[in-house]
Formats: structure tokens, sequence, C-alpha cells
């Protein structure tokens, strides 16, 4: 699966290119469930905070938590699939 050669995390270097490597991983479903979540907050809290009772006839609090239950499974998704690289990629440092 991975053709490179292991991380060496025993230098600084090293240690700084794994977690740049990291970072990217698994970026859009990180990001958007971040959005959505961060979206929905903001709309469950826009009735008590910015006087808002309606967006297109619907409840910004319905609308919020709506958006929040779409934005874990990105979240997840996105732990799923750093965790799938990270173990793909230390199974080359192993040999196995």
């Amino acid at each position: 699966m991975f053709e490179h050669d292991p991380p060496d995390l025993t230098t600084k270097a090293g240690r700084k290119a794994w977690r740049h490597e990291l970072r990217m991983v698994a970026v859009r479903p990180r990001r958007w469930g971040l959005w959505l979540l961060t979206l929905g907050f903001l709309l469950l809290l826009s009735p008590s905070a910015f006087g808002v009772h309606a967006i297109f006839g619907f409840s910004p609090s319905l609308l919020g938590i709506v958006l929040m239950i779409g934005a874990l499974p990105l979240l997840i998704a996105g732990a799923l699939l750093r965790r799938r690289y990270i173990r793909g990629r230390l199974m080359t440092v192993r040999g196995e």
C-alpha cells in the first residue's frame, strides 16, 4: 500500500515531517465536519442570541441539530481514515 520509506521519528525534522504528513490525511471530511458543526452550533444558539425565530419556515434550533448530526459522520470518517493511514504507514516500519 505504501511505497515510500517509513517515517524517521528519531530526528526533529523527521517528527515535523510526520506531523505535516498526518495533517494532510482526510482534510476535506474533517474540514467540512467542523464547518457543519460550527454552523449548527451557531444556529442552535441563534434564537436566544440573535432573535432569529424562523429560517425558510424552519426553526433554527432544528436546522442546527440537523447540521450537527450531519457533521458527525464526516468527523468519524476523518478519524477512521487517519487511523487507517497511520496503521498502514507504520506497518511498513515493522515489515509486516
